[in-house]
């Protein structure tokens, strides 16, 4: 055997040995197997669990919905089948956290306390039970619904807990977030705060992700650790605080006496807020880990100080997924293990010169073009969801299609295209040793980058950037043996760091920003490149891996669309609201679909800003003409008007007419002073008012305003009730059509303009 052959034998085998701990590494964070209904009484059953979730997810039940009450009233039969002692405790919560406006609810929320033997706090297991307009809500949130259930369940077999344990079932957590508001701002029972775990669902499948804390994490992230399938990462935390994303945790993670987690699988987003979210389309080992974990942390939290956890830690931890574990170490740690990694890639850089491996122009060109690769994936990643959309326009209104793993396999595959394209055109020219310092210092450049501006995220390029660093500089004096392994060992390091960030982060940014996971994905293959090294040939020759990965993609791609076809399982999807204006009696279809469907296209053609008739709904939405329906505007009765020292107070209430979700109240630039809702303060801002009332009473929403002197204002109004088969010139969607899954889908509003 040749010098060649042996060296080229070793690669194969460090490859072999780090795409094993590759698929080790992602086995490690994929969802553990249903428990069966037969399993301990003390343990979590994903199929117990989910006959509560065939119950909650029979029908379409939104806030104020009568099939919500039917939920709610399952809520407290079955806590009190338990030996709970439920309570419906009313309020009104108000949030302005999902934008559109103010948001406030008639809330319902259903609440039961477990009592500790001696407790240092309080424990809150939260979920809501309420459900988007047109979805069934089976996974948002009946998963988290019927998980709270099962855990209170197994937790009375076994021996009582220290804390007390609340649990929350809230309502008009779609609408505005409004049940969990309406407990943190009136509830006795979170008055001296404690300890939260939010329960959640944005999909159908995918492991049960620990993605929002509190800040100073990590104590409770040393508690989470201690879960039997603990999956997380403190960049996910970091990205979820940059993201304009809200859910029930948002309301306690605002106020300082509360401290929590937030969990939620992730994956089938195609499902999420749509008709299709219905218990047939659940993946029940995301039930059971939900529901592991859940019961795990419930026990931990229940017997642990709670009067220390919920005071935050000085920091928050770094912290990921490795082998079933959560590896983490202090937020102190950061910036030393960033700066150490650039040190070492300096001084492995040095060395490579000193030892005339590489010269110092070579190796400032290496740098340079190191950076190429990761711009490159960046944007071949958003250019190849340009092609998905334009092969299958569809696509453009979901974050991911309905089956996205072959896509998402082709998207990994064009990242080791790039990559292999990049090395072997350069290489050639620069030499390996260039490459690879570049490379590392790139990715060292990023964790200081990262531990400045995402410090939980700086870990993701620093650690592989310092094995790196320091698997080069040992690997300078040892035999071509000694150093595969050395290599080997830093790519260990890499994999085990980055190969499941990419899984984690493919389904929760989806296809339609694959930026982000790509980028995670040539951070990887960079700090691969001493085995990539000895693998691609030399010559003519070297762009045969790079031909042999884009084969790959271009192959994923085709079985992709032949797999994944809208039909009536997996429809494709549509959005369409109406809009009747009661005073001029104009009517529009609306749709904000990217592209209208041909389905849509019937009813739409051209753009136009509706917000200033209806402010309910955007400024740059596709319109139609729409037959005007026999629909009543909601009336607005002036119950009281009376000026004092210059300032006007008003008293409406504003009564729909039909059977509606919401009410939606505008006044601009009407020099509104105050206001308020149903007892809740609004605010204003340069005299304008803009609120939507969710689940109104039967007796009409109750306003109270107070305006500059005797100054008028133009009150515009809305209500909107959903469901859009009864409206004239409607045209019923075919089979494979179907309704996209938002806040606004099938809504019917009809909008007034009342002089005040």
């Amino acid at each position: 055997m040749n010098e060649t052959t042996r060296s080229r034998g070793l690669s194969l085998l460090s490859l072999a040995v780090l795409v094993v701990l590759t698929a080790v590494s992602l086995w490690t964070v994929w969802p553990p197997p249903p428990a069966s209904a037969d399993a301990p009484a003390d343990s979590f059953s994903a199929q117990r669990a989910f006959e509560h979730v065939q119950v909650i997810g029979q029908e379409v039940h939104p806030a104020g919905s009568a099939a919500a009450g039917d939920v709610r009233d399952y809520l407290v039969d079955t806590l009190t089948d338990l030996g709970l002692e439920p309570e419906v405790v009313e309020g009104v919560g108000a949030t302005g956290a999902l934008g559109s406006g103010y948001g406030l609810a008639a809330v319902e929320n259903v609440v039961a306390v477990l009592p500790g033997t001696d407790s240092t706090g309080t424990v809150f297991l939260v979920a809501h039970y309420d459900s988007v307009q047109v979805s069934y809500g089976a996974n948002d949130d009946g998963a988290g619904t019927a998980t709270l259930l099962e855990t209170v369940r197994a937790l009375r077999e076994g021996p009582p807990l220290t804390n007390d344990l609340v649990l929350l079932f809230t309502d008009a957590e779609e609408a505005c977030l409004c049940g969990a508001e309406a407990f943190v701002h009136d509830d006795p029972l979170g008055a001296d705060g404690g300890v939260v775990l939010n329960v959640e669902a944005r999909g159908s499948s995918g492991p049960a992700i620990m993605f929002e804390t509190s800040r100073g994490n990590a104590a409770l992230v040393d508690v989470y650790s201690t879960v039997p399938h603990p999956v997380g990462s403190s960049m996910a935390v970091e990205v979820y605080r940059i993201l304009p994303n809200d859910t029930d945790f948002t309301p306690f993670r605002e106020e300082e006496r509360f401290a929590g987690l937030n969990t939620a699988y992730i994956d089938g987003s195609a499902a999420y807020h749509a008709p299709e979210d219905r218990p047939e389309y659940m993946d029940l080992a995301s039930l059971q880990h939900h529901g592991s974990n859940a019961l795990a942390l419930a026990r931990a939290l229940g017997d642990d100080d709670i009067s220390a956890l919920s005071v935050p830690s000085a920091n928050d931890a770094t912290y990921f997924p490795a082998f079933g574990e959560l590896a983490r170490y202090p937020g102190w740690l950061v910036w030393p293990v960033a700066v150490l990694a650039a040190l070492a890639v300096v001084a492995l850089g040095w060395l490579s010169v000193r030892r005339e491996l590489v010269t110092g122009r070579r190796l400032a060109a290496g740098f340079a073009w190191a950076l190429a690769p990761i711009v490159l994936v960046v944007v071949v990643a958003q250019l190849f969801w340009m092609l998905l959309v334009a092969l299958r326009p569809g696509y453009a209104e979901l974050l991911d299609p309905w089956q996205p793993w072959w896509f998402r396999v082709a998207l990994v595959s064009l990242v080791v295209t790039v990559l292999l394209l990049w090395f072997g055109a350069l290489r050639a020219r620069l030499g390996a040793p260039a490459l690879v310092v570049g490379a590392l210092g790139w990715l060292a450049v990023l964790g200081l980058v990262l531990a400045s501006v995402t410090p939980g995220g700086s870990y993701l390029a620093a650690l592989p950037a310092l094995a790196g660093a320091v698997g080069g500089i040992v690997a300078l004096r040892l035999g071509d043996t000694s150093r595969v392994v050395v290599h080997t060992v830093a790519g260990a390091v890499a994999v085990v760091v980055l190969a499941p960030i990419v899984m984690l982060f493919l389904p929760a940014l989806g296809l339609a920003t694959g930026a982000a996971p790509a980028l995670f994905a040539v951070l990887l293959g960079l700090a691969l490149l001493p085995v990539l090294d000895g693998l691609v040939p030399r010559g003519r020759r070297s762009l045969l891996p790079a031909l042999g990965a884009g084969v790959v993609a271009v192959a994923c791609v085709g079985v992709g669309l032949v797999v994944d076809q809208f039909d009536e399982a997996h429809p494709l999807p549509t959005q369409l609201m109406y809009a009747l204006d009661a005073d001029s009696g104009d009517a529009w279809w609306i749709s904000s679909e990217v592209s209208p469907s041909d389905w849509t296209g019937q009813f739409v053609s051209d753009h136009e800003d509706v917000h200033s008739t209806f402010p309910l709904l955007g400024t740059d939405v596709w319109t139609g003409q729409a037959e005007p329906a026999d629909l009543p505007a909601p009336e607005v009765t002036i119950d009281s008007d009376t000026t004092a020292n210059g300032v006007r107070t008003l008293e409406l209430t504003v009564a729909p007419q039909r059977d509606v979700r919401l009410v939606s109240l505008t006044i601009a630039d009407g020099g509104v002073q105050s206001a308020q809702i149903e007892g809740r303060d609004i605010p204003v801002a340069d005299g304008t008012l803009a609120a939507v009332f969710n689940a109104p009473p039967d007796d009409g929403v109750h306003v109270t305003l107070t305006l500059s002197g005797d100054q008028e204002a133009v009150l515009q109004v809305a209500d909107g009730s959903d469901g859009l088969e009864e409206l004239p010139g409607f045209e019923p969607r075919p089979t494979g059509v179907g309704i996209l899954g938002s806040h606004t889908s099938e809504l019917v509003l009809v909008g007034t303009t009342v002089t005040l």
